[in-house]
């Protein structure tokens, strides 16, 4: 009878729940107080020791005219020989080129390791004619979006190697006149690919003056152009607060790289040696070398990583997408980047939907060959695997033949010895038998006679 009325009251209970569910009542989850140790409160642990196992990857991209002191930068931003004098600069090279390069280098600090890979732009605004020299670094931006979002299409997604650009220190020349036409015209070409911090470069070849004036004729030019440099993010935290407006007071950030060791009053320092005196570089008065170390490396590296994986990659992927799904054609592409489809004005809906179809059989069979590739080596390491087993197994069976040969030849030995013994025995037992009988028969003679 108990269990028919808990019964009853489980189904009233459930009604009730759905009478007031289609009514429209809402439930809301208490919040508990737990009173004992649960262990749940160990869970940012577990992904900080996830991650520390697993790595970290940052690409930084350099641009700017040779001679600007980019290479110099980045060997005294890592503390490391970057290009060194096995692997010079690009400003440093006999032969100029105009190819987007790469260099990679894996750092560990305390235990945490960290894949830099730095993208050097040689030659760029170095030309008589500089039309269009930003769209070699357009198109390297543009492929690692495209092998990004090619390796989340795939079966496997379990190593996803990020290659995407995260930051972009755009390097402007210290002539005291603001922003040249290509600077302009690069920021506002990638300020919607990339996250753009602008440096002045050589700040120590400008007077403290000097370099407050260019500073605000530079920031009055992105604000009229309308470019979006690197946002900082706001915080509930006063003193992250204070850090990111001591940063966004001092943009256009004004750095000075040097390597070299200089005693400075019994102290040693960074910088670089005048008749006037010495700029040293991790001195806030003489240049912001040391904001910019911060910001880049211990304060808002992830944030870079954040707006690019959030920003700058979904706007790529929704017009990827958008460009498959309705009707091939991107209209937020930035001018010179034209597809096949829309490269010819005035093409019919017919052929537009041929190319579309001709694009989606393409991307279809490369999608098939990349599932036969993973269903093939999958297949090759299973066939591996039982060829191993067998090996295994055959190995085994022939140590155990042999063990079993070498038994059975110790038994027939010790067989053998067995009736060597046995037979030497009954001899012996057979003349014992003999010698036995003949002093029986001697005793009996005896006693006849």
């Amino acid at each position: 009878m108990q269990n028919i009325s808990s019964d009853v009251f489980i189904l009233l209970s459930i009604s009730l729940h759905q009478y007031h569910a289609f009514l429209g009542f809402k439930y809301t989850a208490q919040q508990k107080n737990l009173e004992g140790y649960v262990g749940f409160a160990s869970l940012p642990n577990q992904v900080y020791r996830k991650s520390v196992k697993r790595g970290f990857e940052f690409t930084l991209m350099v641009v700017g005219e040779s001679g600007l002191g980019k290479s110099t930068l980045i060997n005294s931003l890592f503390l490391t020989d970057m290009y060194s004098g096995e692997y010079p600069g690009p400003s440093h090279r006999i032969k100029k080129t105009v190819q987007v390069e790469q260099s990679k280098v894996l750092m560990k600090e305390g235990g945490v390791q960290l894949l830099l890979t730095i993208v050097d732009t040689p030659g760029f605004g170095d030309a008589v004619d500089n039309s269009n020299c930003w769209q070699p670094i357009i198109d390297h931006i543009d492929s690692k979006f495209e092998d990004y979002l090619n390796a989340e299409s795939r079966v496997n997604r379990r190593q996803m190697p990020d290659s995407r650009v995260h930051c972009c220190l755009y390097f402007i020349a210290p002539s005291g006149h603001g922003l040249k036409p290509l600077d302009i015209e690069f920021m506002k070409r990638l300020h919607e690919k990339v996250n753009i911090i602008p440096l002045i470069a050589k700040a120590d070849t400008l007077t403290p003056e000097e370099c407050q004036q260019f500073k605000k004729q530079i920031m009055r030019e992105i604000l009229e152009h309308k470019i979006k440099i690197y946002e900082f993010p706001e915080t509930d935290d006063e003193e992250e607060n204070k850090i990111v407006k001591k940063i966004k007071d001092r943009l256009p950030l004004a750095v000075v790289g040097s390597n070299t060791i200089i005693e400075v009053n019994g102290k040693k320092v960074r910088g670089r040696q005048y008749p006037w005196g010495v700029a040293e570089v991790e001195n806030g008065d003489h240049c912001d070398f040391t904001l910019l170390r911060n910001m880049l490396i211990r304060t808002h590296m992830q944030d870079l990583k954040d707006v690019t994986n959030n920003v700058h990659y979904e706007n790529y992927r929704s017009r990827k997408l958008a460009a498959v799904t309705c009707n091939g054609i991107d209209n937020n592409k930035t001018k010179g980047q034209l597809t096949k489809v829309d490269s010819v004005e005035g093409m019919s809906p017919i052929a537009q939907m041929e190319e579309e179809r001709r694009e989606h059989v393409a991307k279809m069979k490369k999608m098939e060959m990349e599932m036969e590739q993973v269903f093939e080596m999958k297949v090759k390491e299973k066939i591996q695997k039982l060829r191993d087993s067998e090996a295994e197994l055959q190995r085994r069976h022939e140590q155990m033949k042999k063990n079993l040969e070498a038994q059975h030849k110790e038994l027939e030995e010790r067989r053998r010895q067995f009736e060597d013994e046995r037979s030497t025995w009954e001899t012996q037992q057979r003349i014992l038998e003999q010698q036995k009988m003949t002093l029986e028969k001697n005793k009996k003679k005896g006693k006849i006679f």
